[in-house]
């Protein structure tokens, strides 16, 4: 049996938000730039997420984690840049910055807690 990977759920469902985000921000804004910025970095994270679970050592695996955690922060500006310049409403811009913002403290505690447990050895 396959276990969850909250990690991999969250950030799969990050890029779904991302994508349908793009597409409403290109249909109903006409906004094309900042858009695809914030799609390229917000898909990316689970992306790299997902290449981590085949890391070919613990500092590959925190390597990988630190490309997401890099696009995660990458995403969270595009997303505060939409809304300050009145593409996104505050609500809006809140609600998917909430799920960034979870992604963003698991992958600041999964890189600690590995680095922590590579030291050990």
């Amino acid at each position: 049996m396959k276990k969850d990977n909250i990690l991999l759920d969250k950030s799969f469902a990050f890029a779904i938000r991302v994508v349908k985000l793009y597409k409403y921000l290109c249909d109903d804004k006409k906004e094309y730039i900042l858009s695809k910025q914030l799609l390229r970095s917000g898909t990316s994270i689970g992306a790299n997420i997902n290449e981590a679970q085949d890391a070919q050592s613990t500092n590959d695996f925190i390597s990988k984690l630190s490309i997401s955690l890099k696009e995660s922060r990458e995403s969270k500006y595009w997303i505060e840049l939409l809304k300050e310049t009145d593409y996104l409403t505050i609500k809006e811009a809140n609600n998917i910055l909430e799920d960034l913002v979870e992604i963003i403290k698991l992958l600041v505690s999964i890189i600690k807690t590995t680095k922590e447990n590579n030291a050990k050895k």
